[in-house]
């Protein structure tokens, strides 16, 4: 395939010329990072969020508190990417994530004129949480629109190696919003950033928001789309195309345990538990600690465009498979080699931990920068948008989102337990991401198809296979079963002040109960 435009009667099929994928890339990858840097400057000031937006007197919960709330946004993704994916699939990829760019730009600035606990009591972390879900619907919706938008501008052969830089866009982000942290930070006293200078990064997200929209405002709706929505093709029920029947669910889940689980864990631990475990177990520097996560994935950004084009030539299934078994094999060790180097652990040596936290962030690429081009590949057209964007968020926004607390609730129970697990305590929050990259691994091996060969403009193309089997489906069916099971009995109640109902709780079996029952439904009615 050549990487010209071609037209039919109904206007522009297959790839855009050369100069169109540039401006649909920066476009959408721009807009993509701001919205990740929105997202993620929250967590990077955890610790003083939840000295300003709780009550205080036991700083630990105030901070448990402040992570929950950052675990909400992630919570919310999953619905996000229902509510716009419905919107991308049914009127179109661009309007869809131009609605999530404002809202998301809109819920991060208010953060940072929101008051604090001292001023409004209750009200502050009430509003916070929903400012946080606002976030979290937001970003559910941005990223399967920027893959699937970019996906279906550019040639076949090259998709891996033009949707590596959508993947580099989460990383970006981060890390800008680590410069922007470091930047403001010492431009002040600690007294004054502690103070009201902590809201400048949240603040600056309007001029980010801003620029970005003017970009994306002057894209052109994708061709394949556009050729589908003239011929009548678009869905009109994508959810229920998505999620109506044994062999789509069976589909998802395969998706969802086979690549997005593992490379959730992945991204997750090298990168933001990295950050966290550096400053909380090994006593490294506020500042020093983000320099090192900020060096580090200057150096390591790159390598997302190298795995992602790798992929067009060996295959997705090969990268993103070699990926979780070398982060299943090799995540504790270097994390051990990282103690070496810390305040706590022995001689402090911030180069080498730049090192460490490199290596954790090559294997992020890996398995991170072939998976939007396998997701794409994954679906049909019509209900691409709503389906590439379920089990990323989902795994993202569940097995990565919650991974900090999980981790932090497993080392508190080895550090209550001396003897009762088979690494340190220090290292016990890592076995459940290595656990997991080790089920996606065996999942994906078994399971996946190489999806690098298809041709998405082929709407009716099939890269999972789509037969009832009820042996695999109740395998998957088994260990979704096992991880809800598992978060309702262990996780959520560190979400609970100790005295007080697990409301919580309450509403996590709420949305189990609604999402079983609205995957149900339409077939009880096909059925009447």
């Amino acid at each position: 395939m050549t990487d010209t435009a071609y037209f039919d009667e109904h206007g522009p099929v297959g790839p855009a010329d050369k100069k169109t994928i540039r401006t649909v890339i920066a476009a959408s990858a721009v807009g993509t990072m701001i919205e990740w840097y929105d997202f993620y400057i929250f967590g990077s000031l955890a610790t003083i969020i939840a000295g300003h937006f709780f009550p205080q007197g036991n700083t630990t919960l105030a901070l448990v508190q402040t992570l929950a709330t950052f675990a909400a946004g992630f919570a919310a993704r999953p619905f996000g990417a229902l509510v716009f994916g419905r919107v991308g699939d049914r009127v179109g990829r661009k309007y869809a994530f131009l609605v999530t760019l404002v809202i998301m730009g809109g819920a991060t600035f208010v953060i940072g004129l929101l008051p604090g606990y001292a001023s409004i009591g209750i009200f502050a972390p009430m509003t916070l949480l929903v400012l946080r879900l606002l976030q979290g619907l937001a970003l559910g919706g941005e990223y399967g629109g920027a893959a699937t938008y970019v996906a279906e501008h550019v040639p076949n052969n090259k998709r891996g190696y033009y949707t590596a830089f959508i993947q580099t866009t989460a990383t970006l982000g981060l890390f800008v919003s680590l410069v922007v942290i470091l930047l403001v930070r010492n431009a002040m006293s600690t007294e004054d950033w502690e103070r009201w200078g902590w809201r400048i990064p949240f603040l600056l997200s309007a001029v980010l928001v801003l620029v970005s929209l003017f970009i994306r405002m002057r894209l052109a709706e994708s061709p394949l789309f556009t050729r589908m929505k003239a011929q009548g093709k678009t869905s009109d029920a994508p959810v229920a195309e998505s999620l109506g029947s044994v062999s789509r669910w069976q589909t998802m889940l395969t998706v969802l345990w086979g690549a997005a689980a593992g490379q959730a864990v992945v991204w997750y631990t090298g990168q933001f538990y990295a950050l966290t475990w550096l400053e909380s177990v090994g006593k490294v520097d506020f500042v020093d600690t983000r320099t090192i996560i900020a060096v580090a994935l200057a150096a390591a950004t790159p390598f997302f465009i190298v795995f992602g084009a790798l992929s067009d030539r060996v295959g997705r299934k090969k990268v993103m498979m070699t990926g979780n078994l070398l982060a299943a094999i090799f995540i504790i060790p270097i994390f051990a080699l990282m103690w070496r180097f810390t305040p706590a652990g022995g001689t402090y040596n911030p180069v080498m931990l730049t090192v460490c936290v490199f290596m954790l962030v090559i294997l992020v690429t890996i398995v991170y920068g072939p998976i939007a081009a396998f997701l794409v590949e994954s679906f049909p057209a019509r209900v691409r948008y709503t389906s590439v964007s379920l089990p990323y968020h989902v795994g993202n926004g569940y097995f990565g989102g919650f991974l900090p607390v999980i981790a932090t609730a497993v080392s508190a129970a080895a550090m209550a337990n001396p003897g009762a697990f088979p690494v340190a305590a220090r290292y016990a929050g890592l076995i459940y991401p290595v656990a997991v990259a080790t089920i996606t691994f065996i999942i994906g091996s078994l399971l996946l198809r190489e999806t690098a060969h298809v041709d998405i403009h082929d709407e009716n193309h099939v890269a999972v296979d789509p037969r009832p089997q009820p042996l695999v489906f109740g395998v998957l069916v088994a260990l979704t079963f096992i991880a809800l099971l598992m978060a309702d009995l262990f996780l959520l109640p560190t979400f609970t002040p100790e005295g007080q109902p697990p409301y919580v709780q309450y509403v996590f079996r709420g949305l189990v109960v609604i999402v079983i029952a609205a995957s149900l439904l339409p077939r009880m009615l096909r059925r009447r």
